[in-house]
């Protein structure tokens, strides 16, 4: 899901307008050094460490009665705004009622809050290109298959409640026995008060313990004997997963969990980022490019094959029983016959877990996962630009 930035700029800063009954009158400047302009002229008002000063800066002519009272000069205001970046990178500038300024007070923010603008482009920048880097790079945090799951305990968190004392009286606080009696009641109190709340932190203690202990038994044992076991850990470990694109996998374990069988549908093509930002060294913008068709179909044909191998990663890593797993990927195309859409298998891949255990997982950078699938059992009809065709799955 994209994100959009928001920053909040205030224009004219250190400009204050002051309604009172005489009239309106402006303060400009900071605490210590202000100007007043009003109807009665301008003054300068000073302080330092509790010494103030104040002299007249101009004084208006007198005026005759009859002479008509003129209307003072709109002041300027402080105006909160909102800036963001579309998608396209084109900036938007708006008031706190949502509707867009005009090109003078556009301006004027530009001017007043230029780097906070040049970030906020910048993050804008990172984001559009952040998300084509994810798609191609998704099997980097793929898991070793050597690494089984392993039951790690966790404490409980809250601690004890502390056990009350009550606070030694003073010697003339033991001559007026009804304080004495309200000081120990209130102590009897406290006391009974702590264990209510220490039977509670033991009945939540012993329930997180054998939730504990539960989860230990699931992990060092269930998942290693029990399909329904299997399935649920297995989809655990995949919904962990923070995935670029909505992928949605469906499973199943046979052979007494030694077999796993995933179908994957993978996103279409036409769901791809097509653009790569920049940041140019000139001016408050962002320029948007769009990427060739035959760099959009190599990024989707890097990512689909991505899916297949950070999934057959997480599975051999999750379910250590499992010998071997079928993986195979679709995508929702339109039939030129009948203009209905179809699943088309992509590419249908098998692989063996000791073959599987022969990839160096500490250099996956190195990797093209694309090539690392085809050492195994491989169906796919897929050109060196990333075009698929349909295929049978295994």
């Amino acid at each position: 899901m994209a994100l959009r930035f928001r920053r909040s700029i205030k224009l004219a800063p250190g400009i204050r307008m002051n309604l009172s009954k005489s009239g309106m009158s402006l303060t400009l400047g900071p605490r210590g050094a202000t100007v007043g302009i009003g109807k009665r002229g301008a003054r300068l008002n000073t302080s330092f460490m509790g010494f103030s000063s104040s002299q007249n800066l101009y004084k208006p002519a007198p005026r005759q009665r009859q002479t008509a009272t003129r209307q003072p000069a709109s002041a300027p205001r402080n105006i909160s705004l909102t800036c963001g970046v579309t998608d396209d990178g084109v900036l938007t500038f708006h008031d706190a009622d949502g509707n867009p300024l005009d090109e003078s007070m556009i301006e004027q923010a530009k001017k007043q809050n230029r780097e906070a603008i040049q970030g906020l482009i910048q993050r804008k920048c990172d984001e559009i290109n952040d998300e084509l880097d994810a798609l191609a790079n998704i099997h980097l945090d793929t898991p070793s298959p050597h690494a089984s799951p392993r039951f790690i305990p966790e404490l409980y968190a809250p601690s004890a409640p502390t056990l009350p004392t009550q606070p030694t009286p003073r010697w003339w606080e033991k001559l007026f026995t009804k304080r004495m009696a309200k000081r120990e009641a209130a102590h009897q109190q406290a006391l009974a008060e702590h264990q209510r709340q220490l039977k509670a932190w033991e009945q939540g203690k012993a329930l997180y313990e054998q939730e504990q202990e539960r989860l230990r038994h699931f992990i060092e044992h269930e998942i290693h004997h029990d399909i329904g076991a299997m399935e649920r850990w297995l989809e655990e470990n995949l919904q962990d997963i923070a995935w670029p694109r909505e992928t949605l996998v469906s499973l199943d374990i046979s052979e007494r969990g030694q077999h796993v069988r995933l179908d994957v549908d993978l996103p279409e093509i036409e769901d791809m980022p097509s653009k790569t930002a920049a940041v140019p060294a000139r001016g408050l913008r962002l320029s948007i490019k769009e990427l060739p068709t035959v760099q959009v179909r190599k990024r989707y044909m890097a990512h689909v094959h991505g899916v297949a191998f950070r999934i057959i990663g997480e599975t051999f890593s999750a379910l250590p029983c499992a010998r071997r797993v079928t993986l195979s990927g679709f995508s929702q195309r339109n039939d030129p016959a009948t203009g209905q859409v179809r699943d088309d298998y992509l590419y249908s891949v098998s692989v063996e877990r000791s073959d599987w255990e022969r990839i160096n997982f500490k250099l996956l950078a190195m990797v093209d996962v694309g090539e690392s699938l085809a050492q195994f059992e491989l169906r796919r009809q897929m050109t060196k630009t990333g075009i698929f065709k349909p295929i049978t799955p295994l």
